[in-house]
């Protein structure tokens, strides 16, 4: 049995399930490369990456190893392989431990470190050095290339490719110190979509060039990135995070909390691709970087078109006077009409409070169609309507 105590995750578990689950599958004649590459990613250090060379793909288990299962009497121990290796590793990854920051040394526990205040730059600079990280590990071959010996073709220009995405030359070589906010997160938002996880390699040892990248994949490479640039901001105490789905995949958006994290997974996951559409475009516009009391407007308007189209659904579920103060919300304040009738003298926080109701009231509704076209299944979720009446009249 493996001690998983040893090894220590740098990626999400998820992302490593997935890449590996794909690995153990495969019947490529390179897959140990494959395997060997995955584990120097995803776990700090280099001992699963030694412990799976060790094993071997012809072992097989020690009579005198007491963690081995006892094969039936008269039978030979199963072979143990690198295949059975993986394959438990993938099994316990529940079991696997994160790796940690290293505990305070003596400048952080006795003043502020260098770099740490936010004006200083030390979230740009941990930014540079990630890009430089995933540069070196092979992301970013599939759009600047690869310098090779054997291949005198010159490579693109990189500050070019980043000048036609951003709109700012001379972006490379990355120069932290020099960027304002716009700069530097749009760098953000611009490598998310430049990356792509290298899932095989070659060793070129002609002249030491190094290895060579291939088969490159953009999903997980991009999972990957969202993930660690989304603890960076959180580490640096910047409220944005990366959006993770919707049509603002990939894009800085303003952070929630979990709850409402839980609740707009939910929604963009609905199967009606109506739905779907017109919740994508208002959860953009409301959660996106630097969204105006306009934006806000806008996707509240885009939820009261989708309850509009449900309203008898409503008036059935939750009856008289609610969905009629549901919408009176709407009509009464500054929000879609217009009218010189119409309040326009509130807070913005209401807009906050108008949109989170309305988009709760548009996934209360999925469940309930959803209910109605499997009437005999139990509902997926608690039922929220006696929260949704108690809620709705309290901003």
């Amino acid at each position: 049995m493996l001690d998983v105590s040893v090894y220590e995750l740098v990626w999400p578990t998820s992302l490593f399930t997935a890449e590996a689950e794909r690995i153990s599958r495969s019947d490529h004649r390179q897959w140990v490369e494959r395997a060997r590459l995955l584990l120097g990613e995803a776990f700090a250090g280099t001992t699963a990456v030694g412990d799976f060379d060790e094993v071997g793909e012809s072992s097989t288990i020690r009579a005198d190893d007491p963690w081995s299962p006892k094969p039936p009497a008269g039978q030979a121990p199963p072979a143990y392989t690198q295949r059975t290796w993986l394959r438990e590793l993938i099994d316990r990854a529940s079991e696997l431990c994160h790796a940690r920051r290293p505990r305070p040394y003596w400048p952080q526990r006795h003043g502020t470190p260098p770099g740490h205040a936010r004006h200083e730059g030390g979230e740009r600079r941990e930014f540079a050095r990630l890009v430089e990280e995933l540069d070196t590990n092979g992301y970013l071959v599939e759009v600047f290339g690869r310098d090779c010996v054997d291949d005198p073709d010159p490579l693109p220009d990189r500050s070019r490719i980043l000048d036609r995405r951003l709109g700012y030359a001379n972006l490379w070589p990355l120069d932290p110190d020099a960027w304002d906010d716009d700069v530097f997160f749009g760098l953000i938002e611009v490598f998310h979509d430049l990356v792509s996880r290298p899932r095989n390699r070659d060793m070129h040892s002609y002249s030491g060039c190094g290895w060579h990248y291939k088969e490159f994949n953009a999903a997980p490479g991009r999972a990957l990135y969202r993930w660690r640039i989304n603890n960076l901001l959180h580490d640096a105490g910047i409220d944005y995070r990366l959006a993770d789905e919707g049509e603002d995949l990939g894009r800085l958006v303003a952070l929630t909390d979990d709850a409402r994290g839980d609740l707009v997974h939910h929604v963009l996951n609905t199967p009606d691709p109506r739905t779907r559409t017109g919740t994508e475009h208002a959860i953009a516009l409301f959660r996106a970087r630097g969204a105006t009391r306009d934006h806000k407007r806008s996707a509240i308007v885009a939820l009261a078109r989708i309850l509009e189209q449900r309203r008898d659904l409503i008036k059935t579920e939750a009856g008289k006077p609610d969905d009629g103060f549901l919408f009176e919300i709407a009509n009464r304040y500054d929000l879609r009409h217009g009218r010189a009738d119409q309040r326009a003298d509130y807070d913005d926080a209401f807009l906050d409070w108008i949109f989170w109701w309305y988009l709760a009231t548009v996934e209360l509704t999925n469940r309930i169609l959803k209910k109605q076209r499997t009437p005999h299944d139990a509902p997926e979720f608690p039922d929220l309507l006696d929260q949704w009446h108690g809620d709705a009249r309290a901003p």
